[in-house]
């Protein structure tokens, strides 16, 4: 299952784990969390690059927000929003928690 933990203060967010909905390659969960996650770093990036941080491992990403600002909160937001639309659809697969 992919953890999605979101810090309380919303300056961090860690996306952990495997979904396993299929296997490594074919799993559509994974490739959509994926391409939420990137799409979305890639956009504040764009912006400024001290916008936020970001860390990237096996299994393991995790954005540090350096700074909030209409345009890292918006896209964030909307990242977490897609990120909800998905666990709702595949639930033992994604789930969404706040940290304290």
């Amino acid at each position: 299952m992919i953890k999605v933990l979101v810090s309380a203060n919303k300056k961090k967010i860690n996306i952990l784990g495997h979904a396993d909905y299929d296997d490594y390659g074919k799993d559509i969960v994974c490739s959509s969390v994926s391409s939420i996650t990137i799409t979305t770093i890639n956009a504040i990036l764009m912006f400024d690059e001290n916008y936020i941080s970001y860390r990237q491992e096996k299994d393991n990403f995790e954005i540090i927000i350096n700074e909030n600002n209409k345009i890292v909160d918006n896209l964030l937001k909307n990242m977490l929003n897609m990120l909800h639309e998905l666990a709702t659809d595949y639930p033992k697969n994604i789930k969404i928690e706040e940290e304290d």
